[in-house]
């Protein structure tokens, strides 16, 4: 069964790492700045910690995805750790059942299996990755069912064997940004969750889709569905929209096919983006929550509310490690709650 809170009143809240690499500073120094981020989302009493699978973006730093996992579990005691999420297509689905059955038994209970059908690049880089394209993402669910059917008790006679993964309970999620995986997640019994954080055009939909479309499960009851959205949060409105900067940035580098670090805030974006890079990146940062503990709460509240989700996963590009941190406690400390009409419905 998927971990879920205990709460059934409460918006579970949860960590996405890109693992950003910040300007003037190298991988291994965003690899400290994970653990101890982990560390302290932990100790803030977060429900999991997932790392993203990314290639060859000068700013983001965990193309190694099960590593870092491995990295994180091993630095903690609690928190739930996973993928947000493995690009299945780049991967032999056997590849992915071995790394992560060995990441659930060393890690016993704490293991998250997030998937995507995105390659997580740009296209001449999937290239490098798998080699070539042809059935890209399009044989998503034949590879998700090998990958299910190499983790199931029921493979122990088959001639090829995830070892160590075969019988293993390792929860698996799927993750999109459209209604393939809601649908697909929905007609598998399998908890969903919306990449809303830099694709929010579709949220509203495939979470219908995924609802309409659940059947219940041996993993799961009753839909589970998540939204991530990117978080800024600090003392005041002014502190964090500054420190929103480097967010701003780093989507527009994004949008401008530029490769970079992660830039320190600025005082003012107009000297750095036109008008129609400015709409196209606030667009891609529609739900994005800048400010004080108190805008930040009336805004999240406000998403819970419409989006009706089980959980909120929340992003911090923020360039300052110690600022980023900060930024966690006071998410951590928001308390969001469902509207009782949807804990009645």
């Amino acid at each position: 069964m998927v971990n879920i809170s205990d709460n059934n009143k409460r918006v579970a809240i949860s960590v996405l790492d890109l693992v950003p690499v910040i300007s003037g500073q190298t991988p291994a120094d965003s690899f400290k700045n994970t653990l101890d981020l982990a560390q302290n989302a932990e100790r803030f009493g977060y429900e999991r910690y997932w790392i993203a699978e990314h290639h060859n973006m000068a700013g983001i730093a965990s193309s190694a995805t099960s590593i870092l996992i491995s990295h994180v579990a091993g630095g903690t005691s609690k928190i739930r750790v996973g993928s947000g999420g493995i690009m299945l297509p780049n991967h032999s689905p056997l590849v992915i059942a071995e790394q992560f059955g060995t990441l659930e038994s060393l890690f016993p209970g704490r293991i998250d299996l997030g998937l995507g059908r995105a390659p997580g690049t740009d296209q001449l880089t999937a290239m490098a990755l798998r080699r070539n394209l042809e059935g890209a993402g399009e044989d998503f669910a034949q590879n998700l069912a090998e990958l299910r059917e190499y983790l199931s008790a029921d493979n122990a006679g088959a001639r090829v064997r995830a070892i160590p993964g075969e019988g293993l309970d390792i929860p698996i999620w799927l993750l999109g940004s459209s209604t393939y995986s809601a649908q697909l997640a929905g007609l598998l019994g399998l908890p969903f969750s919306f990449a809303s954080h830099f694709a929010p055009n579709l949220l509203f939909t495939a979470l219908q889709v995924y609802r309409d479309s659940f059947r219940p499960s041996e993993f799961l009851k009753e839909p589970y569905a998540m939204a991530c959205v990117n978080v800024i949060a600090a003392d005041t409105d002014a502190e964090a929209k500054r420190i929103a900067t480097s967010l701003y940035m780093a989507f527009l580098n994004v949008i401008k096919g530029t490769r970079t670090t992660l830039q320190p805030p600025v005082d003012n974006m107009d000297s750095i983006w036109n008008e129609a890079e400015r709409y196209a990146t606030q667009q891609m940062l529609s739900y994005t929550f800048i400010g004080s503990a108190e805008t930040v709460k009336a805004k999240m509240q406000a998403f819970a509310d419409d989006t009706r989700v089980d959980e909120i996963m929340a992003a911090g590009m923020i360039y300052d490690h110690d600022a980023r941190v900060k930024s966690y406690k006071i998410l951590s400390e928001l308390n969001l709650q469902k509207n009782e009409a949807y804990i009645r419905s």
